[in-house]
């Protein structure tokens, strides 16, 4: 506990220091603060409601509002940039994948679009133009590897029993190609003023990379082919 304490005084003392360096380097050493708390926490397996095994759904949902009211709190009292994004990302639900940790900043620079395997239909591909229109220059579509929509398109039994997921799974590219070719997004890409890039996410390591990752779990389909 002593470690954790003098930590802690450590990052204040640093925090208080930071005032007087160049704003490059507060918002560098902001970033390892705000990275330095997730780690504290990571390890405190009595606060996650995953390894709470008799925990109810009452529980959850009392635990659920305490945290959202002390987060809450910590913004009235620390109010963020209302800067508007230019940075849109589509990702998938997996709680394993923080889109905070992707772009390496916990606030509010991006739209994230987050569906189940990545799929993008109609009401993403409109919320994703929207975006555009509001200003965005650079939207991230992502896959990630372990993916459990991706593997229950493959699998027979499991099509079966969510049709309509793995339907719209196998036409993903179809929806992407779509995306592509609307208007206001088609004239961006052509003269230059958006960017649209197709990643894989590593999930164990957050990192972003243009082709799939190595996983033990192979014989995921292939990485859709850079648009631009």
């Amino acid at each position: 506990m002593k470690r954790w304490a003098y930590f802690a005084a450590g990052a204040v003392v640093a925090g208080t220091a930071a005032l007087a360096l160049s704003a490059r380097t507060q918002f560098l050493l902001g970033g390892a603060f705000v990275n330095a708390g997730f780690r504290m926490q990571d390890h405190l397996h009595a606060y996650d409601f995953e390894h709470a095994d008799q925990i109810t759904a009452e529980e959850v949902w009392k635990e659920f509002r305490e945290q959202n009211e002390l987060a809450a709190k910590v913004r009235e009292r620390f109010p963020r940039t209302a800067t508007h994004p230019v940075v849109a990302m589509l990702v998938c639900m997996d709680a394993r994948i923080d889109t905070s940790e992707l772009a390496g900043d916990t606030r509010r620079y991006y739209y994230v679009v987050r569906t189940a395997g990545s799929v993008m239909g109609p009401a993403e591909q409109e919320m994703l133009e929207l975006a555009v229109l509001n200003g965005v220059k650079l939207v991230v579509l992502t896959r990630h590897t372990d993916c459990a929509a991706e593997k229950a398109a493959r699998v027979d039994e499991l099509r079966k029993a969510f049709p309509v997921l793995t339907a719209a799974v196998d036409e993903r590219d179809r929806r992407v190609a779509e995306f592509l070719a609307r208007p206001a997004v088609a004239e961006r890409i052509a003269d230059g003023r958006l960017l649209v890039k197709q990643l894989w996410i590593d999930t164990t390591t957050e990192h972003l990379v243009t082709t799939l990752p190595d996983e033990p779990t192979a014989n995921l389909p292939p990485a859709a082919p850079q648009p631009h």
